[in-house]
């Protein structure tokens, strides 16, 4: 059985009860403001506390989000309550991708051996549209051990062409035409 991270599971269980709710938005706006309360480490150093009692630390919480969607608190002390409030910023880049996929748009996880420019990306992001039937946003980054061309995911689909795939591919080839 694949492994998946508790992150994308509170982020999928999230994204259900928000759905459900007509709170999808709202929601987004609630996991970035508690991502960006725990970047703050002299307040994590508060919120981790064992000495802290609980009361405090969500009355800390409540204060530091201010009007927030209340699913979106219950999952911080729930968190906060597990000693898992730092994998709030991978709950929320799931849900947001949960987001995008709702809204019909995909991601690329595209790896190249040098960066490339916007239009580069944008070309990319039209030929992936073409290919999968959505709106596709580019997520670069640069490995160079792939020599060159591309390596692109989207979703469960992997696209290998890069020079180093192609170099292995070859050499298989001559390793099984021994005579």
């Amino acid at each position: 059985m694949p492994h998946v991270s508790s992150g994308k599971r509170y982020a999928q269980a999230v994204f259900e009860l928000a759905l459900e709710r007509g709170e999808l938005e709202s929601c987004q706006v609630g996991l970035s403001k508690v991502t960006n309360i725990i970047v703050n480490e002299t307040i994590m150093g508060l919120l981790e506390n064992p000495k802290l009692p609980f009361g405090t630390k969500k009355m800390l919480m409540e204060e530091g989000l201010g009007k927030v969607n209340t699913l979106i608190l219950n999952l911080a002390c729930l968190l906060m309550s597990r000693g898992k409030l730092r994998i709030i910023g991978e709950i929320s880049q799931h849900y947001g991708r949960l987001l995008d996929t709702h809204h019909g748009i995909e991601h690329a996880e595209l790896i190249t051996a040098v960066s490339l420019d916007d239009k580069a990306k944008k070309r990319l992001s039209m030929q992936f549209a073409k290919m999968v039937g959505h709106k596709v946003v580019i997520d670069a980054r640069v490995d160079p051990s792939i020599i060159g061309g591309v390596r692109a995911k989207i979703n469960d689909t992997l696209i290998d062409g890069s020079i180093h795939n192609m170099l292995e591919t070859l050499k298989k080839s001559l390793i099984e035409a021994e005579c």
